[in-house]
């Protein structure tokens, strides 16, 4: 049974780093899209990074040129560097993989927090 599981979430000054990580198990073959969401208390889910199997990656605005995000195939992990931290990045991050094109049916990690103070 494939497992998502994140690390790396905690309390941070703003302006500070983190590094998120996913690991999957369960599962031999690469994922095809691996990504990053978070929600925030109050707000909808929201999509925050993802990146290709080829390493092609997208990102949301807010994140743009902060947040970096990265995987490793052959550990079927994804990685997210989070630079210049700001409160308002205060959410519950979340991994999710998608485990081939056109699949519907996705994987999703458990959460980690991210907490940013001012």
């Amino acid at each position: 049974q494939v497992q998502l599981v994140e690390s790396g979430g905690g309390l941070v000054q703003a302006g500070g780093s983190l590094r998120l990580s996913c690991a999957a198990s369960g599962r031999t073959v690469s994922f095809n899209v691996m990504g990053w969401y978070r929600q925030a208390p109050g707000k909808q889910r929201e999509l925050v990074a993802t990146i290709s199997s080829s390493g092609n990656t997208n990102y949301a605005d807010f994140v743009k040129g902060r947040f970096t995000i990265s995987r490793d195939n052959a550990k079927n992990t994804v990685y997210l560097q989070m630079n210049s931290l700001k409160p308002e990045d205060t959410a519950v991050y979340y991994c999710k993989a998608q485990p081939f094109i056109g699949s519907v049916a996705n994987y999703w990690g458990q959460g980690t927090q991210v907490t940013v103070s001012s």
